[in-house]
């Protein structure tokens, strides 16, 4: 039984390729569109909706600085203009680099950063910790809080792809291959 045991796991260790591969397929199946959609409610009329920000966008990312302006984005800082911009473009960005295997590393420890900045946004600017359950709390019998029990898995794929990389099915082994001249 020991050694039958030992064999089936042998070969599991073995199979480097796969969790990476899953990390980013799951990643794909359940994020890529949420972060999508997100960064569409951010942009602004037309071409030029990609540096003029819808104030949607403002009022997700900086809620009570723009209650303090009564929603007049005129009134905020060039801070602001490029927070909500780069927020918005790594929404599209950083989810198809992850997708597509390139920079995979880099683009999901920006993704770690991002849900870490968008969950301190909800708890502290959209109220999030007025109401415990959005909060939640970890070994409770309830595992669908929004802050700490979906995202702690969010983050988790993320530090699969940071750690092992993405896998063989991707631009960056392709990249690595042609540099390494194979």
């Amino acid at each position: 039984m020991i050694s039958l045991y030992t064999s089936a796991t042998q070969r599991l260790s073995q199979a480097d390729w796969l969790l990476p591969t899953l990390a980013r397929f799951i990643f794909a199946a359940t994020l890529l569109m949420y972060f999508w959609v997100s960064g569409l409610t951010k942009l602004g009329d037309g071409i030029a909706g990609l540096f003029q920000p819808s104030v949607g966008a403002y009022a997700q990312i900086f809620p009570k600085a723009m209650e303090a302006v009564t929603y007049d984005t005129s009134q905020l800082t060039i801070f602001h203009w490029a927070v909500v911009v780069s927020g918005t473009w790594a929404e599209f960005i950083l989810p198809a680099l992850i997708v597509l295997g390139l920079f995979t590393r880099l683009a999901a420890l920006g993704m770690i950063g991002f849900i870490v900045v968008q969950s301190l946004t909800d708890l502290f600017g959209h109220g999030g910790l007025e109401h415990l359950e959005t909060f939640g709390a970890w070994f409770d019998r309830f595992p669908n809080s929004v802050i700490l029990d979906q995202r702690s898995f969010w983050v988790f794929v993320l530090f699969v792809l940071v750690i092992k990389g993405a896998g063989p099915l991707s631009f960056d082994t392709a990249l690595r291959k042609r540099l390494a001249g194979e």
